[in-house]
């Protein structure tokens, strides 16, 4: 065995064990998801969510009747198919000057 085909090999098994970690990884997070206990939109939600730790509920199906803001999205493709848009939270980071790169 040459030093070229012990490189070749040995990268390959870094490689190999770096993807099965990051499987097993997102399959955990994928379990937890599928798991998730499903709760209804009605009143009792913000007491429910003010009970839990941290007055956060982590990986929860809320499952109820959405109503748009202005006007509901309907579909191009597929008649009497609509939707509604997710109101986005946006946090931005503060930004430092890298004077070595010139940029934020």
């Amino acid at each position: 065995i040459t030093p070229g085909e012990l490189l070749c090999l040995g990268s390959s098994l870094a490689f190999s064990g770096l993807f099965y970690y990051l499987y097993r990884r997102k399959a955990r997070v994928v379990a937890r998801i599928q798991e998730a206990p499903k709760l209804q939109v009605d009143d009792d939600l913000p007491a429910l969510v003010s009970a839990a730790e941290g007055r956060c509920l982590p990986y929860v199906a809320l499952e109820g009747i959405v109503l748009p803001a202005q006007a509901a999205l309907t579909s191009h493709y597929h008649e009497g198919l609509q939707g509604v848009i997710q109101k986005l939270l946006l946090n931005e980071h503060r930004l430092i000057w890298n004077s070595l790169t010139r940029s934020w």
